[in-house]
Parts: structure tokens; sequence; C-alpha cells
């Protein structure tokens, strides 16, 4: 019988992470929303359907990948991402209910994509992997992909802004080929359209690794759900990864989608988005080396008492919203989501069995999706609490109430994960 060959997995699984992740509309997702004729509020709400459909669909997909395969899970994500660009590229401006309604189908279909693609990638790419020393090759090809994503947010936050403002577009465009403020909107999009392209043909070439399975059917994948979602919150090492994960990445990664609104608060032109998106591409290119030393030195709780600490800095420097220097907090914040992302990775890897891993890392994706969705209507709910005049008071003042929410949030959550610690000890 011929071995199945794996060896191009990793390098694939490299080029979906960059081509999926690292998206042109990425540093005006805000404001495209807005410009379409949304409101602030309802951007909001539309992630929280969308972390409402990853909420429901995270492991469910997971276990399937486990079952039935992941490179049909990740052939599907790619698949959606290809409709949700779609609902955008053909939503009408300032179109009401119709409007509405595609910006719900685009979230809901980014949440299913997320689902499908989210632990169905690591899980192939790990067991793609050989046997000898997997852990370690692991955490070099995980740092791998996380520093050409990092490139890949270079050039695509840089087109990204550059695309979206048709001022700066129209500037290097020969005269007489300037283009409208509704097309140029629309570019950021019709480039990560092109992009999901590139995954699905991406994905078409993954070979599936052998498998043990406990089952091929959705009532298999449902008992697997359940055993391995037991597993996960039992497991006392599992659990404080994912518990105080949640609670940092909920708060950092809301702030992560209205980054581009945060920018017109502190008076920042819109062609400099893009480029502030590549500064942080270029500094996240570090991330995975410093990431992967600080692992190899100090132990998990204290890599999360580090991302913890590092996130309660940037978000109290936030609350000033200084020009031109609050770029500093909002940056620190982004690279700090990157030790988070190694650290959760790496441990959750190392404690999953082979045949429930992409569920493992789907459960870990759905609380982590739960807590976001949560704290998005939280977010919503201040913002819509607080008067919005002069213009950038309501986001200022939502800003500095989420500070002691988190402070107090994280003393509770390491106080917990200090005495569970040590009764595993």
């Amino acid at each position: 019988m011929t071995a199945t060959d794996l060896s191009g997995n990793p390098r694939r699984f490299v080029l979906f992470t960059v081509f999926y992740n690292a998206r042109a509309y990425y540093p005006v997702l805000a404001i495209l929303f807005l410009d379409l004729g949304l409101t602030l509020d309802q951007f909001v709400m539309l992630n929280l359907i969308w972390a409402a459909t990853i909420f429901l669909f995270e492991v469910p997909s997971g276990a399937l990948a486990d079952t039935i395969g992941r490179k049909r899970l990740l052939v599907a994500s790619s698949v959606l991402m290809m409709v949700e660009m779609l609902c955008l590229l053909v939503a009408p401006r300032d179109g009401g209910a119709m409007l509405l309604v595609l910006c719900v189908v685009n979230r809901v279909c980014s949440g299913l994509s997320e689902a499908c693609a989210s632990g169905a990638d690591e899980a192939l790419a790990y067991d793609s992997l050989e046997e000898t020393d997997r852990g370690e090759r692991w955490d070099k090809l995980l740092a791998t992909a996380m520093r050409w994503r990092s490139a890949g947010y270079v050039i695509a936050m840089i087109l990204g802004g550059l695309i979206y403002d048709p001022a700066a577009l129209n500037r290097i465009l020969p005269a007489g080929a300037g283009i409208s403020a509704d097309i140029a909107h629309r570019l950021p999009v019709a480039l990560v359209f092109c992009q999901a392209v590139a995954c699905f043909l991406i994905t078409l070439g993954m070979v599936e690794p052998p498998r043990h399975t406990t089952g091929t059917t959705c009532g298999d994948a449902v008992r697997l759900t359940l055993k391995t979602a037991r597993w996960v919150f039992t497991n006392p090492k599992t659990l404080v990864v994912v518990v105080i994960g949640l609670g940092i990445d909920s708060i950092v990664r809301n702030f992560a989608t209205i980054t581009s609104s945060y920018y017109r608060l502190i008076d920042l032109p819109e062609w400099s988005y893009g480029f502030i998106g590549a500064a942080i591409g270029l500094l996240g290119w570090f991330v995975p080396s410093v990431a992967k030393s600080l692992n190899a030195r100090y132990g998990t709780l204290a890599n999360l008492g580090i991302a913890a600490g590092l996130s309660l800095l940037g978000l109290a420097a936030l609350v000033p919203a200084w020009p031109i220097f609050g770029l500093l907090p909002a940056t620190l914040l982004m690279t700090t989501l990157g030790l988070l992302g190694f650290t959760v990775s790496r441990t959750l890897h190392a404690e999953a069995a082979s045949s429930e891993r992409a569920t493992v890392l789907s459960v870990k994706g759905l609380s982590f999706n739960l807590g976001y969705g949560l704290f998005s209507i939280a977010f919503s709910r201040l913002l819509a609490g607080f008067p919005d005049v002069p213009a950038g008071s309501a986001l200022k003042s939502a800003l500095f109430w989420q500070v002691p929410v988190f402070a107090i949030l994280m003393a509770g959550l390491f106080t917990w994960a200090c005495r569970l610690w040590k009764r595993m000890a």
C-alpha cells in the first residue's frame, strides 16, 4: 500500500492562512459598513450575528472535520468566503432593508466560513507533520505561518487603505480615468474575493491525512462534540487556557474590529489606515519569535499573565485618544493578540489527541467567539448609552469603561487559575 504523500500540506497551510486571513478590507472594516449606510451600533450588532453564527456552528464543524475530513471543511470555508464577498460587492449604498439583509447574509456566511476553517486548517497541518519531534516541528511551522501572514498583512493593508480612498487613488490614476467613491469602496472587497478564489484552489490541492475516527456520520460528530467539550472543560490545563484566553481575546478583538473608527477619532486620514496596518504587520513578523522564546522560557500561566498585562496597558492608553500617539496602544493590542494566539494554540495541540484535534480547537474557537459576542453586546449598549456630541464622544466613553471591566475580570480569573494550578502541581 502506497503511503499518503502529505509533504505539500504544510506549505499549502501557510498559503491558505495568508490568503484567508490577510484581507484587504481590514484597515477600513468599520467604515466600510458605515459608508454603505449603516450606523456604528448596527455594525457592532452585525458582529454579534457573526459571533452567534460561529457559536452555533464552530464545534459541530470541528467535529465534522474530525469525522468526514478536514479538507472538505476547508473547501467549504473557501466557497463561503466567496459568497460573503459577493454580498458586499452587490450591496446597494444607503439601500435600507436590502442593504441590511445583504450585510446580515455577509456576516452569517463569514461566521460559517470561520467555523469551517477554525481548527480544521491547523489540525490538517499538524497531523501532516512527521511524528518525530512533532511538537517542535509544529512550533516552527506555526511561527512560519504567522510570519508570512504578517507579510501578507503588510501588502493587504497598504493596498486596502490606498484603493479605498478615491482621492488618493485618483491622484495616481491617469487623467480622465478617475473613479467614484462608491466604486473605490468596493475595490478592497473585490480583492478579497480574488483571495477567496485562491483559497479554494489551495484547499483543493490538500491531501487528507490518515486519521483514527470514531465514525463518519453527523451523529458521530455530535457525540464527538459532546465528549470533547466535556474533556476541554474538565481538564484543568485546557480549562484555564480557554477561559483566560477568551477573557483577553473578547475585549481586545472587539477593539480590533473598530480600529478604523478609532483612527477617525484620533484624526488620522483614511489613506493612512492601510499603512498603519502594514506597519503593524511588519511588527507581527517578529511576534512569533518573541512568543516562541517566551513560551520556551516561561510557563503557560505566566505567558497568559504577560498577555493580560500588556492588554490592560494598551486599553488604558486608548482612553485619552491622543492624536498620532494614540497609535501606540492600538499597535500594542494588535501584537498582543499574536502572543495570546501562539500560547493558546501550542498548549491545546500538546494536550489534544489526534482524533479529536479539530474538535478541541473548535471548542476553543466557540468559547472565544461566545465571549466576543457577549462583549460586543455590552459594548454596543455602552455606545448607545452615551451621547455622541461632539462626534466620537460615545466611543471615548465606551473605551474608558472597558478598562475597569477588563482589570476586574483578569484579577478574578488569575486568582482562580493560580489556585487551580496549585492543585495540579
